[in-house]
C-alpha cells in the first residue's frame, strides 16, 4: 500500500497540474545566483548624530545664539511690563481706600487691561520663539543635509543615517560626526564669506 502512495500521489499531482494547465518544468538557478552581487561588499554605511553637530557646529551655536537673543529681548519687554503692573498692584493696595471710587475703578481697569496685554504678548513671544525655531531647524537641517551628503558621495557611503532616528548599534569607526560638523563649519565659513548677490 505504502508502495503505491509513493508512486499514485507524484503521478496525481502532474496530472492535476496538467489539467489545469500548469507546465511543470525545473530549471537549474544560474551558477552565480548563490553570491552575493558586488555591489553588496562594497557597501559603506555610517552615522552621524544630529544633535551633537547641533551643539557643535558654528552653524548649530549661531542658531542657538539667535534665538537666545531673541528670546532675552523678548524678556525684557515683558519684565517691563511685569515691573508696571506690579507698581499700579502696590499702588493700589496701598492708596486704595484713600482714592475716589471712580478713580480706583480706573485704576483697577487699567491694571486688568495691563494684565491682558501681558498675557497676550507672553503668549505671541511664545508662538513667534517657537517659529524662529522651526525655521532655524529647517534651515540648520537642510544645510546639514547638504553636507552629510556630500561627504557620503566624496567618501563613497551608501548610506548614512541618524544615531537618533533607531540605531541600535554603530561601531565608533562608522560615526562620521565629527568629519561631518568638519565640513559643516567649513560650508558655513565659505558661505559667510562669500559676497552676496546685489
Amino acid at each position: 500500500m505504502r508502495v503505491m502512495l509513493k508512486v499514485v500521489l507524484p503521478v496525481a499531482v502532474l496530472a492535476v497540474t496538467a489539467a489545469w494547465g500548469v507546465g511543470v518544468r525545473w530549471t537549474p538557478p544560474p551558477a552565480d545566483a548563490q553570491s552575493p552581487p558586488p555591489a553588496a561588499a562594497a557597501t559603506r554605511v555610517g552615522f552621524i548624530d544630529t544633535q551633537r553637530v547641533m551643539a557643535k557646529s558654528a552653524a548649530g551655536v549661531s542658531a542657538r545664539e539667535a534665538l537666545e537673543r531673541d528670546k532675552a529681548a523678548m524678556q525684557k519687554q515683558v519684565d517691563t511690563l511685569q515691573s508696571e503692573l506690579a507698581k499700579l498692584k502696590d499702588e493700589l493696595e496701598k492708596k486704595g481706600q484713600l482714592l475716589s471710587p471712580e478713580v480706583r475703578k480706573e485704576k483697577q481697569d487699567t491694571m486688568e487691561r495691563k494684565v491682558r496685554d501681558l498675557r497676550r504678548l507672553a503668549d505671541d513671544f511664545e508662538k513667534d520663539l517657537a517659529k524662529k525655531d522651526r525655521e532655524l531647524m529647517v534651515k540648520f537641517a537642510r544645510d546639514l543635509q547638504g553636507v552629510v551628503q556630500k561627504v557620503g558621495k566624496e567618501r563613497g557611503y551608501t548610506l548614512i543615517v541618524d544615531a537618533r532616528a533607531g540605531l541600535i548599534y554603530g561601531a565608533p569607526e562608522a560615526d562620521l560626526t565629527e568629519e561631518v560638523i568638519k565640513e559643516f563649519d567649513a560650508a558655513s565659513r565659505k558661505a559667510s564669506t562669500a559676497p552676496t548677490k546685489p
